[in-house]
């Protein structure tokens, strides 16, 4: 008898595992997109961020049309769209007829397309593919940058206006034209730093200030006007390493194959199996310009940077803990808006704190501590990560005096907070539960 008794956790456990697959499948099959698509609706601009799922072609032209016909009308229409194709690689291509707009649109107008790496990889096979390996190494990458934005809760909550800015540059996952822009798509404008600052920029991934701060992006600064961008990402073509240099190496489309610090948000092993494999990717890329004792030195120097972070990180996070530990963090959870489409966050409400629940913060309202410690963590530690990934020390000195001000000053509020827990505090539901900007998401989104 005891072997059939075994037998029933285990096929709860499969029972569930198909329930929950269902419910995942069943909760990507509304208007929108991604784990909550049947809570929100898209507006017609998401057409051009995600085209494969919502691009609607105008029905104001029918026919289908020749390229010779597309060019003519649109150079009167769009002229400087005609004007970049000429100039690109598409209109005069070597040993083949140009590409032209049936070739990426379609030639009915009533069907147009937008372009989509599956629509750029019926040329582009190699690029296509070494873009959707990326997949295997998980967040962060490129490829599943939309994924990421459109499967958050605060996704679905937040203002259009909002979401479409973020969308913008998580759009990188679903059209080519973030790095080539269309309809150039030139891979000498790919190569340049500006191609990837565009979006990897600002307190949440300040690649461009920590790069340009860097020896690196000093010679860039200097050499940039009189190198040959239309040269192959290869040794010996480029003398200023750039973001495409280092993280596409020889061109490969895949940016995530060497992502040891997992964009230094999350304490890891930097000697695991894995990213022993990593290093030596990035040594190999480093080579190219250094030795092999400085290549290294360089990483190592790199684990020692996070590894200080995370000291001052490790400490903070326990004292925020214990603080809810004690039930003293104010406003509490259930004191302040629960978190949209969350039923769990409804019926028990908890205060986020670290990283699978602390991302919270930056769209949320939190008590002032739990944002600070979000800012401390998310822009301070990054800021400091980022100047040791390129090389920018003093940036490096900057964000470590940042974050041990923050833990300072936290500290401080957490005394306060056990101090003044000792007596009672007027209930801030009021305050928290209402107002203009609430009420109207509520009404409105």
């Amino acid at each position: 008898m005891r072997p059939r008794w075994l037998l029933i956790p285990v096929l709860l456990s499969l029972a569930g595992i198909a329930a929950g697959m269902a419910w995942v499948d069943w909760s990507k099959g509304g208007a929108g997109s991604g784990l909550y698509s049947r809570e929100w609706q898209p507006d017609p601009v998401q057409g051009y961020w995600d085209p494969e799922r919502f691009y609607q072609p105008a029905k104001t032209v029918e026919g289908v049309y020749p390229a010779a016909e597309c060019i003519a009308c649109h150079e009167a229409l769009t002229p400087g769209i005609v004007a970049d194709w000429r100039d690109s690689r598409h209109s005069k291509p070597a040993n083949r007829a140009p590409v032209a707009c049936p070739d990426c649109h379609g030639a009915d107008h009533q069907k147009l397309r937008m372009p989509t790496p599956q629509v750029c990889g019926e040329c582009h096979g190699v690029q296509k593919e070494a873009f959707n390996s990326e997949k295997h190494y998980g967040f962060p990458s490129h490829v599943l940058a939309m994924e990421r934005a459109t499967d958050s809760k605060h996704f679905v909550d937040k203002p259009k206006g909002e979401t479409t800015a973020c969308v913008q540059c998580h759009s990188v996952a679903t059209k080519c034209d973030s790095c080539h822009t269309r309809h150039r798509f030139d891979a000498a404008e790919a190569r340049r730093p500006e191609a990837c600052t565009t979006c990897h920029s600002g307190p949440p991934h300040p690649d461009d200030e920590t790069y340009y701060a860097s020896a690196h992006g000093k010679r860039y600064l200097a050499d940039a006007q009189k190198t040959d961008w239309s040269k192959p990402l290869k040794k010996g073509n480029y003398l200023t390493p750039t973001c495409a240099y280092c993280h596409m190496r020889n061109g490969q489309h895949v940016v995530a194959d060497k992502s040891i610090w997992q964009f230094g948000l999350r304490q890891v092993n930097p000697n695991n199996a894995e990213n022993k494999v990593k290093r030596e990717r990035w040594v190999e890329v480093c080579m190219d310009c250094h030795d092999e004792e400085f290549s290294r030195r360089q990483l190592t120097d790199m684990d020692r940077e996070r590894a200080l972070a995370w000291q001052g990180l490790n400490r903070t996070e326990r004292l925020l803990r214990e603080l809810r530990s004690e039930k003293v963090l104010y406003p509490a959870a259930g004191q302040r808006p629960p978190y949209p489409t969350d039923w769990m966050d409804r019926m028990f409400p908890k205060e986020r704190i670290g990283f699978f629940e602390g991302q919270a913060s930056s769209f949320y309202n939190v008590s002032p501590i739990e944002r600070d410690y979000f800012e401390m963590w998310y822009f301070a530690n990054l800021g400091s990560y980022k100047a040791a990934a390129h090389g920018a020390p003093q940036l490096v000195q900057q964000g470590h005096a940042a974050l041990a001000q923050a833990e300072k000053s936290i500290a401080a509020e957490a005394a306060q907070l056990r101090d003044k827990a000792r007596t009672p505090r007027p209930d801030p539901k009021a305050l928290w539960l209402g107002g203009e900007y609430t009420t109207h998401n509520k009404e409105h989104n």
